[in-house]
């Protein structure tokens, strides 16, 4: 099976993975999971099919380039600054505990000093990816504790970056300063490089590549920086892809345009990461797990407890509510992508045999399931901290940490998307005193959102457990203002399954999408542009004098019909027969009384222009001063606009008394 061609691989890998995140998904668990099971299903140690590893893990290079270019992109040095006082002492403080706890574990195995070092840097690094969908499932990501656990998060990337750098210099005989100096040399060289010529030249190229107008154009940048940056590192500066790709992404990410990068490369990066993940699940031999399933259950205990074990016991000395401490333990109670980057490496260097590289993918596998439950056990944690009070003031030296807005608010609006629309039904529930909730992914909307003291739950309400916070139960509507019409069906599928009964607001982009998201239980389903159409047929009936009140119930009916202009239903033929019925006997007529008219100075009663024409008197405009069903007592004025209805005959009656030019509307 090695000679299969390359796209057989790809596809055989993209489909298993498909089939085990899609899974995986369904238990509740992160896909990554999926994926690194796929990989075991299609690698050379499991029966069936088996992939070409050499070809997939050249691909999956592409994968790790992205990744790493996606980090650099989201380092926010702001962010950092914000919760430097915990995330500084407190991730390098557990790395390097974790890294000694992990090479004393290796030693007992009788594993090299090298190997067990690798172990150790292995085991101390958390996956941001694992980590950033535990905190939005949660509901944390948006919060002070959230905020703690992802510049911890930074750090450690940071941190791992350096080490891939440097991991090299362990592959002699011998720890050799000369070569490890040389390897930090060359890295400092090229940082500096790219950082002062790339800061200046990148973001004018992409600024000059968004003035096309062309999104292939700007894609193609996108990708050829990422990756030339990448090569260009290894071959002149001898550093790792991974190292060059990650200070791409930095500099790209002091762009004006950094959130349309991010946007751009997350399919790319997506689609090359799940192929690294299934890689990396193709070096696992389950016989070897199971023949050691000593080391494995040690290592992952190390891992999903010892790790958050250390991070809580730093809250004694880190100075934060003990929330924010239980929230980055939990965050960091399992390990991820960096670690089977630095696996992958120390495979690559001779530190590792590939059974010891099983060893850390396993530990990887069961920590990423287990840790959701540690973030679902989080209350627990804190309630029976709290019946040891002497424990728990030392702990908690900041008092208890304010429960989420979201849990206390009710009788709200929940809107999805904070852009033109979103923004604009903000505006208007605020003026107008009613509670609203925001789900937003973009981070600058959240911040912005934040300022104006709105309640906001930060991350993709299609794609994650981030929409079952936001109260929907309690709330009176949900409005869905996202522009893709797929992720709107998922948010009000969703929403339909947790509030039965809420009305749902929500905007289509095709007129299939219409048909399709009523289908899924949402009561008004908007089109703009068929909207925009409508709105037109509205205003043309009413400029050839058709009475409001029936115009509007007949665009209503074609909105209940789903934008069908044909005029199929029987409402629809109900409502424009009553058009049809009203335009043919009813006419509205306008007229203004001169100076010196005789009607003038009478009252309505005096004037009884309805028994002598048939005519009503339904409305008098006086100093742009509209009185709608004026009263028989009524005096007329001078300049007064009189609004009639009647049929032809009575409308002509009117014009024949009164003897004057009429105006009809």
């Amino acid at each position: 099976m090695n000679e299969v061609p390359l796209l057989i691989n790809i596809a055989a890998a993209l489909v298993v993975a498909f089939i085990g995140g899609m899974i995986v998904r369904r238990l509740g668990l992160p896909t990554i999971i999926g994926y690194l099971l796929a990989g075991i299903a299609i690698g050379p140690f499991t029966p069936g099919f088996v992939g070409d590893i050499e070809t997939i893990s050249q691909l999956a290079e592409l994968g790790v380039i992205l990744l790493m270019f996606g980090v650099g992109l989201s380092i926010s040095l702001k962010d950092l600054w914000k919760v430097k006082d915990i995330a500084i002492p407190g991730s390098l403080s557990q790395m390097a505990v974790a890294t000694l706890l992990g090479y004393g574990l290796s030693q007992m195995w009788g594993w090299s000093s090298t190997t067990g070092i690798v172990l150790g840097l292995a085991i101390s690094n958390a996956s941001s990816v694992v980590m950033l969908r535990g905190l939005m499932d949660n509901s944390l990501l948006n919060t002070t504790h959230g905020q703690a656990a992802i510049g911890w998060s930074i750090i450690q990337d940071l941190v791992t970056v350096m080490i891939l750098v440097l991991l090299p210099s362990l592959s002699g005989p011998g720890l050799d300063w000369q070569i490890l100096g040389l390897a930090a040399l060359k890295a400092m060289v090229f940082v500096a490089l790219v950082l002062f010529v790339g800061t200046r030249l990148i973001p004018w190229l992409l600024r000059l590549i968004a003035h096309t107008r062309s999104r292939e154009l700007f894609i193609l940048a996108i990708l050829a920086i990422a990756l030339g940056t990448a090569l260009g590192s290894a071959e002149l500066f001898g550093v790792s892809l991974a190292l060059g790709a990650f200070v791409a992404g930095v500099v790209i990410s002091e762009s004006p345009l950094s959130h349309q990068v991010g946007a751009d490369i997350l399919p790319f990066r997506d689609a090359f990461a799940v192929l690294f993940f299934v890689s990396i699940g193709m070096l696992v031999n389950p016989a070897y797990l199971l023949g050691n399933i000593g080391p494995v259950l040690a290592l992952t205990a190390l891992i999903s407890f010892g790790k958050p074990l250390l991070i809580t016991l730093m809250g004694f000395v880190i100075s934060r509510p003990a929330r924010t401490t239980l929230v980055v333990a939990a965050g960091n109670s399992q390990i991820g992508e960096f670690s089977f980057v630095l696996g992958q490496a120390g495979l690559a260097l001779g530190l590792l045999s590939r059974d010891q590289y099983s060893l850390i993918l396993a530990g990887a596998l069961v920590s990423i399931t287990l840790n959701p439950g540690a973030f679902r056990l989080l209350e627990r944690i804190e309630n029976g901290l709290k019946r040891f009070p002497r424990v728990w003031r030392l702990l908690d030296r900041h008092g208890p940490a304010p429960a989420p807005l979201e849990e206390s608010v009710r009788d709200h609006v929940v809107v999805v998307g904070y852009g033109r629309v979103g923004q604009h039904i903000i505006n208007i529930l605020e003026a107008i005193k009613i509670p609203q909730l925001v789900i937003e992914a973009d981070v600058e909307r959240v911040e912005e959102l934040n300022r104006r003291g709105t309640i906001t739950l930060f991350g993709d309400a299609a794609n994650s457990e981030v929409i079952t916070h936001a109260g929907l139960e309690r709330a009176r509507a949900l409005v869905v203002t996202t522009p893709e019409e797929a992720t709107s069906q998922l948010i009000v599928a969703a929403a339909r399954d947790l509030a039965p009964d809420l009305p749902i607001v929500v905007r289509a982009a095709t007129e299939e999408g219409v048909t399709r998201l009523a289908e899924l239980g949402a009561q008004d389903v908007i089109h703009p542009e068929l909207e925009g159409g409508l709105e037109i047929v509205r205003h043309t009936l009413l400029r050839l004098g058709l009475p409001l009140g029936e115009i509007n119930r007949y665009t209503d009916a074609v909105r209940q019909d789903h934008y069908d202009l044909q005029i199929n239903t029987e409402e629809e033929h109900r409502m424009l027969h009553n058009l049809l019925s009203a335009t043919s006997s009813i006419e509205v007529t306008w007229l203004q009384l001169p100076t010196d008219h005789p009607i003038v100075g009478q009252t309505l009663a005096e004037a009884d222009l309805r028994a002598r024409t048939g005519a009503s008197v339904i409305a008098i405009m006086r100093n742009k001063h509209l009185m709608a069903n004026p009263k028989s007592l009524t005096v007329f004025e001078a300049g007064d606009r009189i609004g009639l209805i009647g049929d032809g005959e009575q409308i002509k009656a009117v014009e024949e008394l009164l003897a004057i030019s009429i105006t009809k509307m």
